[in-house]
């Protein structure tokens, strides 16, 4: 959906839900601190900066990365609202694992019957490889860590 302002944008997108679930006012904010950014030649914003070190390289200035604008500026068109469905592709780890994988509960013991291997346990980023390891690198903890699982929840069936 479309609309020329903030508010009317909300409006439209508030009457998609039982109740709104939107401020208007929280957003504009929002949107106006990220304009700001684009003013600075300084900006300390990620995605901002990003966006600027990207348009050095000229096969990316002209080819893939826009010329960076202010999201309220008139003359960029009317604002845009896109419904989104989120998912998780990747956890980062998350659940702390002994070498057995076995899951360990907040006190840091072992969770009794509750293993983790594989992404859920580190092994998809910031695992055994690091933090920038490469998309592939991940299958070999992926199976370390199931193998491991494995032979520690037959020891304890046995």
């Amino acid at each position: 959906m479309t609309a020329p302002s903030v508010e009317q944008l909300v409006e439209k997108m508030n009457e998609l839900t039982d109740k709104p679930l939107l401020d208007a006012a929280g957003i504009r904010r929002q949107i106006e601190a990220r304009d700001l950014q684009i003013a600075n030649p300084y900006a300390k914003d990620a995605q901002v900066q990003g966006i600027r070190n990207a348009r050095r390289y000229i096969g990316d200035r002209l080819g893939r990365v826009a010329t960076p604008h202010r999201i309220l500026d008139p003359a960029a068109g009317p604002l845009i609202g896109v419904k989104l469905h989120i998912l998780t592709r990747k956890t980062l780890g998350g659940i702390q694992t002994d070498l057995d994988s076995r899951a360990l509960g907040t006190d840091g013991k072992p969770v009794e019957g509750l293993y983790a291997a594989g992404e859920v346990a580190g092994f998809g980023g910031g695992g055994v490889h690091g933090y920038n390891a490469l998309e592939g690198t991940f299958l070999g903890g992926c199976l370390f860590s199931g193998r491991a699982a494995g032979r520690a929840a037959a020891k304890q069936t046995a």
